[in-house]
């Protein structure tokens, strides 16, 4: 399971073994100004869409980048039973790669206030 951390001005997103295989990254790192949303989701597994490259056990996880050929770009590490974290991001200030982050994760409420906050000291 992906671990989030929030610190000042930057969320630093640092991927398992298993996750690492399937993104292609070990970790993500983008500055919390790049966020335009964030929100807990009960059922993250539901939000990932479009062509993939990736992992899918129908109903029971995801992990991969969704999106390929349209829509949002996504970067997708979901299980079923977890909540989830939904980041929206600024494509171009989040480095160009994603437009939303999809993760599961039992620190997701936390996460998705420790970015308000910042988001908000930064305002």
């Amino acid at each position: 399971m992906a671990s989030i951390t929030v610190t000042g001005e930057l969320v630093d997103i640092r991927f398992t073994g298993w996750e690492r295989l399937w993104i292609g990254r070990e970790r993500l790192v983008f500055p919390v100004a790049a966020v335009r949303g964030a929100a807990v989701v009960a059922d993250p597994l539901r939000l990932a869409r479009g062509a993939r490259r990736g992992m899918v056990v129908s109903g029971f996880v995801k992990i991969g980048v969704w999106g390929l050929f349209g829509g949002p770009r996504q970067l997708v590490s979901a299980r079923q039973g977890e909540p989830g974290l939904h980041l929206v991001l600024d494509r171009a200030s989040a480095g160009g790669e994603f437009d939303e982050v999809v993760l599961s994760s039992p620190a997701a409420p936390g996460v998705a206030d420790a970015i308000g906050h910042a988001l908000a000291a930064g305002a």
